[in-house]
């Protein structure tokens, strides 16, 4: 009797304990499942969903390309806008200073009507007020421009150049020039700006009806016009045509090379065209086929200027001719319609 007690109680902790292994089993099965399951997951991404990837990202990158682009731009003017301002406020500390503008450029003139020189341009006279009295040292303004001593005219200044200009050619060459605009020899190099002075409607004259012109000097009081109506500064970018800040280089002419990538219309011009630009031939501030001694960007349709005031505003290619010529003279009596200032 007592054995089969024994052997009953035998068995059932014989089956108690394999019901505990099976318990104790089942549980570890299905974590191994699970794990091998989110292992098979986390592997890597299926051919679709890399291409789906790829292209999302190509979307986003067009969709916020054009808006970086307009920004960096956008800064561009900006800056642009700033380095006439900071102009404008030299031209009136100089003005304070001497109670006159300084001339476009400085020459004198034969008996027979040629241009002797030296030919020193009005932003050669405001190095000083532009903090750039180093250069303004530099220079022997009782010599002309292409004189060896004056070698100094070929530098460039951060800020007297538009940002928007990856000028390859930071001093460029002043040349004489035969008819059909070749060039025959060379005079000198003059460091590029790309800011020139507004001389009027017209270049047929070197005294022009605008606030810059040979041997000018132009007075606030005599801009009967308004200060807050008349143009005084430009830019120019290389595109059009060459500028520089050193002057008018006697005997020099200007034609735009196609080689450099030059836009303007094929016309020969005189040199005070490098320091000064016009605002006739009918056309329209920035328009790419204006004469290589005009006005033009690369901030779109238009161009920064500057008023005799101080203030810069960015006047489209659009704006109607009589008014872009009437903004340019400096008391001609024209009434302007506050829509461009």
């Amino acid at each position: 009797m007592a054995r089969n007690s024994r052997s009953v109680f035998s068995d059932v902790a014989r089956r108690a304990s394999l019901a505990r292994g099976a318990s104790d089993t089942a549980p570890a099965s299905a974590l191994s499942r699970r794990l091998s399951t989110a292992d098979r997951a986390l592997a890597g991404f299926t051919l679709v969903e890399l291409l789906v990837t790829i292209a999302i990202i190509g979307i986003l990158v067009s969709l916020l390309l054009p808006a970086v682009q307009a920004a960096r731009s956008a800064a561009r003017r900006t800056q642009c806008a700033n380095n006439l301002k900071q102009i404008g406020i030299a031209l009136m500390s100089y003005h304070e200073a001497h109670t006159v503008l300084p001339p476009g450029y400085l020459s004198n003139v034969s008996s027979a009507g040629t241009e002797t020189g030296p030919g020193w341009g009005w932003c050669a006279m405001l190095l000083p007020q532009l903090e750039q009295s180093g250069i303004w040292s530099g220079l022997n303004f009782s010599l002309p421009i292409e004189d060896p001593a004056n070698s100094i005219r070929q530098k460039t200044m951060p800020s007297l150049l538009c940002p928007a200009n990856e000028i390859q050619y930071p001093a460029w060459p002043a040349e004489v020039r035969d008819a059909t605009g070749n060039p025959s020899r060379l005079i000198c190099k003059v460091g590029f700006a790309p800011y020139v002075g507004v001389m009027g409607p017209s270049d047929q004259n070197p005294v022009g009806a605008g606030i810059f012109f040979r041997n000018s000097r132009t007075r606030f009081a005599d801009i009967t016009d308004g200060t807050s109506q008349t143009l005084a500064v430009g830019e120019r970018a290389y595109l059009l045509g060459e500028a520089t800040w050193v002057g008018a280089v006697t005997g020099a002419q200007m034609f735009p090379e196609q080689e450099k990538g030059e836009i303007a219309l094929p016309r020969l011009k005189p040199s005070f065209g490098m320091v000064l630009g016009h605002t006739g031939s009918g056309r329209g501030p920035g328009d790419p086929q204006s004469e290589i001694n005009q006005f033009f960007s690369l901030h779109g349709t238009g161009v920064n200027f500057l008023y005799a005031d101080g203030h810069v505003v960015f006047l489209p290619t659009s704006l109607d001719g009589s008014t872009y010529q009437a903004l340019s003279t400096r008391s001609d009596g024209e009434v302007i319609g506050t829509t461009v200032n």
